[in-house]
């Protein structure tokens, strides 16, 4: 009996132990399934993080290889490429602006700031090199101008002796500038025509008796014949043609307008205009908003008219519109105080109200606009020159013609942008339209 009972405890402790591996070896089987599970997981895991980042990557360059090749095609000029067969040439105009903003932006950003404040003054050779009458370019001109880098000069009768010594002082002018220089004169034909004065052209006739004509195909031809010669000599720049509708009476302007009637002006203006700039002379529109209903002048002082707004744009607002949409490069404003539409006294020159509002806004001009000469009464007795240059900028224009001190408004402008009065993108934007036009010929070519 005790060797049965034996037995029978030896087999159930040899089940047991039985039962004990087999528990031992199930959970063996399960930690390596669960190890080898887990690390399939995070196998699995990791590949599709790689997968993510792999396609994120590729999205990327992707997309940065998009943005390239766009910068690429902007880049690059080919007419065959961007030209539709059967289009017409707008196409190849925006192309050819895209080019030229290209170039402009380019040459604007490569110059200090002090190259780019003295960009947007117009200035005498004297007012430059100090001298009492400039009648050639030699080494003082060479150091002004490379201490100075003015956008423009504007010369007199007084600075034309000979046909040579024009030619040769200009031609020297431009090539001591470091940038494309814009080389002015007043020669609208008639008493104010600055290189026949001097006797170096014939005079093609005053603009009052071409007006009187009735027939624009002569306001054109006076504009090629004056573009002609005023090419020949190195000149690109015209300040002309008057634009002034003419009131009865008025001695200030007289036969330097082609007339009173504002449509027919207007019709003689944009005939001028296309004879100028189709000479390659970029014409100069004045005196905007209007001096033909005062007879006093801005050269004497402050001069007021009490026109409103609907006045001018039933008289003058139409010849300046019609050379504006002819394509004049330039607008000039006068410093003509207008209080019906400014509320103030405040000269039309130094008038963000005149300028951007209306000139710009309503007129419709994205040209240069230049202020008339700053040495005048009508800013002199209000304002210094670094003051009168300011304001003029803060307004909108983009040039600042002869100030009463170049120097003076040159380093008040300056220290306008250094200090934040003037923002340097207030300056690059003048900038802009200033070598647009330096630059258009280029584009042309």
């Amino acid at each position: 009996m005790a060797d049965i009972r034996k037995e029978e405890f030896d087999e159930e402790m040899e089940r047991r132990e039985f039962r004990h591996k087999r528990r031992v070896r199930n959970q063996i089987i399960s930690y390596i399934f669960a190890v080898v599970f887990l690390a399939a997981i995070i196998v699995g895991a990791s590949f599709g993080v790689h997968k993510i980042l792999t396609v994120m990557n590729d999205k990327k360059q992707a997309k940065l290889l998009q943005e390239q090749l766009e910068e690429m095609a902007e880049s690059q000029i080919d007419p065959v490429v961007v030209e539709a067969p059967d289009s017409s040439e707008e196409p190849v105009e925006e192309e050819e602006k895209s080019y030229l903003d290209e170039i402009v932006d380019a040459c604007i950003a490569e110059m200090p700031i002090e190259d780019k404040v003295a960009g947007l003054f117009f200035i005498t050779p004297e007012a430059l090199t100090g001298t009492d009458v400039a009648i050639r370019a030699g080494d003082t001109t060479k150091e002004k101008l490379g201490q100075y880098a003015v956008g423009g000069l504007i010369y007199f009768e007084q600075n034309m002796k000979s046909k040579e010594q024009l030619t040769e002082m200009l031609s020297n002018t431009r090539n001591w500038s470091k940038y494309p220089l814009f080389i002015g004169v007043d020669e609208e034909g008639g008493s104010v025509s600055r290189v026949v004065k001097a006797g170096l052209a014939d005079n093609p006739g005053s603009m009052g008796d071409i007006g009187a004509s009735g027939d624009a195909a002569k306001a054109k031809e006076a504009g090629s014949t004056i573009a002609s010669y005023l090419s020949g000599y190195g000149f690109n720049l015209d300040f002309a043609p008057v634009a002034d509708v003419l009131l009865e009476g008025n001695t200030t302007i007289g036969d330097r307008s082609f007339g009173s009637n504002a449509g027919e002006v207007g019709g003689m203006v944009a005939a001028n205009v296309e004879g100028l700039q189709e000479g390659g002379v970029s014409a100069c529109l004045k005196h905007f908003p209007g001096l033909g209903s005062t007879p006093e002048d801005t050269h004497d002082g402050m001069v007021t008219v009490e026109k409103t707004l609907e006045d001018f744009e039933t008289t003058d607002f139409i010849s300046f519109q019609a050379g504006i949409d002819a394509g004049a490069d330039f607008v000039m404003v006068s410093h003509l105080s207008v209080p019906n539409i400014t509320g103030d006294n405040t000269p039309s020159s130094v008038s963000g109200k005149m300028i951007t509002e209306i000139l710009r806004g309503q007129l419709g001009f994205n040209g240069v606009v230049i202020t008339d000469a700053m040495d005048m009464g009508a800013i002199t007795e209000y304002y210094t020159a670094d003051e009168a240059a300011i304001k003029a900028l803060q307004a909108g224009a983009d040039m600042i013609l002869m100030p009463e001190d170049f120097e003076t408004a040159y380093n008040g402008v300056l220290q306008a942008v250094n200090d934040g009065t003037l923002s340097e993108d207030r300056i690059n934007e003048s900038l802009r339209r200033i070598y647009r036009v330096k630059y258009k010929d280029k584009v042309e070519e």
